[in-house]
């Protein structure tokens, strides 16, 4: 299991590091159009091929992975800073205030959020920047997707709050906001950078549906999403098999991140 992890860690920073050097890693420009050469299959110049374009595969793939892997993180960033900071409220003050941050909480995990996310950002418009539809894709994630994180993070503080050291601060008189911050906050850094963590593949998942959907990063930008659209004709596979590099990368980067984090078995 151990090898499994570091392989996982040794492929996701090779994938991290030729996406940040996309520009120099690409054969050409994402948007460059080779409009002699469209939907051609692989070759020495064309490596993964061209679409229906004329753009390069390859090219187009290394940026994708670029604004994905960036920005899930961002998005898991928000969204977990949400979750602790709701989390760790309701857990440490308890009461009302307890009882209605988990119920509003509670809604946001009854409601399936990617058809919540489906029908927020089919409600902005359309036509924008490529960049603007980043930003409110993985926004739009970040805001949408802290209520699991919250309920984790809840039941943390408020197993912490009756502790001996909490009680012994209290009794010292530390104000609130103190024992929140020093006493609270570093004994749940473990459950809140696994909910972070956690949050990265899910949210890239999130993109790829709502790009599948054309809902996500528009076009020309490339992300894993857009790219892939083109296995919605199933029957192109069979001819190009090539087509599968965006779903295959996904995979196992997804797989990656389970093999990092998922917990040797301690009866073996």
């Amino acid at each position: 299991m151990q090898t499994l992890r570091y392989l996982a860690a040794a492929f996701l920073l090779m994938v991290f590091l030729a996406s940040v050097g996309a520009d120099f890693l690409s054969p050409a420009p994402y948007e460059r159009q080779f409009r002699d050469h469209p939907n051609e299959p692989p070759s020495r110049r064309f490596p993964l091929g061209t679409d229906e374009l004329g753009r390069d595969r390859l090219s187009r793939l290394l940026h994708g992975s670029r604004v994905s892997l960036l920005l899930a993180p961002a998005a898991a960033l928000l969204a977990v800073f949400l979750a602790a900071l709701v989390g760790l409220s309701a857990g440490f003050l308890g009461g009302w205030f307890e009882r209605a941050a988990m119920a509003c909480t509670d809604l946001f995990v009854s409601l399936p959020w990617l058809f919540l996310l489906l029908t927020v950002r089919a409600l902005l418009p359309l036509n924008v920047a490529p960049w603007t539809s980043v930003s409110i894709t993985f926004l739009l994630l970040g805001l949408l997707g802290w209520a699991s994180s919250a309920r984790v993070i809840r039941a943390g503080a408020a197993a912490v709050r009756g502790s001996d050291f909490a009680l012994q601060a209290r009794a010292a008189g530390c104000r609130t906001a103190r024992l929140m911050m020093v006493h609270l906050l570093p004994n749940l850094r473990p459950a809140i950078a696994a909910q972070f963590w956690i949050s990265i593949p899910v949210f890239i998942w999130s993109e790829a549906n709502l790009g599948m959907l054309g809902l996500g990063v528009t076009e020309p930008l490339p992300s894993w999403g857009n790219l892939l659209l083109e296995l919605a004709n199933y029957r192109a596979v069979f001819a190009a098999p090539w087509l599968l590099a965006p779903a295959v990368l996904l995979v196992l980067v997804s797989s990656g991140f389970h093999f990092i984090f998922s917990k040797e078995d301690p009866c073996r």
